[in-house]
């Protein structure tokens, strides 16, 4: 048994239960510093007791438990009730907000009304997005207009923040079921706000983006790329975006769809978190 990969496997078992590591030990009796250890892969070999707590506690058979964690396994995911197996998530909207402050910060800089940056931006924006034109086109566009030298994916970066409890509960997500990012997106910005922390630190299934694979939400292009990805059928896909024609078309692939309203992000959270629960 792989010490690294059992911690891992109880650590995903654990918040796939809903359970802190305090909670679990109030639960089962262990030391918080022993369960600390064994998720962190430091202990070399768990007494047989302490596995058959913790399997006991999460709801599992300590066989269940040992099996996940042998090298050659992969830990199990779930099917929820509806038959979702793999997620897709939007990024901007529901995984991260408030880029719009972009634009009131340049304008601010430049001295240049925010509707005349947005004017230029959105004449750009949905080539850019598609990856049909540069980025540094529209740097070059909005410069000219504006009389100063532009990076727009720094105003982004700058502006861009994680959604309020996504982090945890893409935690939770990943734990259960395969889990994916599907964006419309300018180049260069998804790995940026993974190395800084504003999307969700977890193991990503697949990313899906409009840039890379010249194609928009809701065009039907996309979600093919990202069923195919996914490798299940598409009606065990669900997508959670802000946008309801982005919810329609994939809709119309035969996804699961439900809508996430980034600035009452609890409510959301919660909606999905019932209907994930598994069969």
């Amino acid at each position: 048994m792989d010490e690294k990969r059992l911690g891992t496997v109880v650590q995903q078992a654990r918040r796939a239960a809903g359970f802190t590591q305090q909670s679990l030990c109030n639960k089962s009796g262990l030391s918080y510093s022993t369960l600390a250890k064994i998720e962190r892969g430091a202990i070399k070999a768990p007494s047989v007791f302490t596995l058959q707590t913790i399997a006991r506690t999460l709801g599992l058979t300590i066989d269940e438990l040992v099996e996940a964690a042998s090298p050659n396994s992969e830990v199990r995911k779930k099917i929820s009730r509806n038959g979702v197996r793999f997620v897709y998530f939007d990024m901007n909207g529901c995984l991260v907000r408030s880029a719009s402050s972009a634009f009131g910060r340049l304008s601010e800089e430049s001295g240049a009304s925010q509707d005349t940056i947005e004017t230029v931006f959105w004449q750009f924006n949905e080539d850019v997005c598609r990856g049909v034109r540069s980025i540094d086109e529209l740097n070059t566009a909005l410069a000219e207009r504006l009389g100063v030298m532009v990076d727009w994916n720094r105003y982004y970066l700058e502006a861009v923040e994680a959604t309020p409890g996504m982090a945890e509960f893409m935690q939770w997500i990943s734990a259960n079921y395969r889990v994916g990012i599907l964006t419309n997106t300018m180049p260069n910005l998804v790995q940026p706000l993974l190395d800084a922390g504003i999307l969700p630190p977890i193991d990503y299934d697949a990313i899906v983006d409009s840039s890379l694979v010249h194609s928009l939400k809701p065009e039907s292009r996309i979600y093919e790329i990202a069923a195919e990805r996914a490798g299940v059928a598409p009606n065990e896909i669900l997508l959670v975006d802000d946008d309801r024609p982005n919810l329609a078309a994939a809709g119309k692939q035969g996804w699961h769809t439900m809508k996430f309203h980034a600035f009452q992000p609890e409510e959301s959270i919660a909606a999905i978190r019932d209907a994930l629960q598994p069969a």
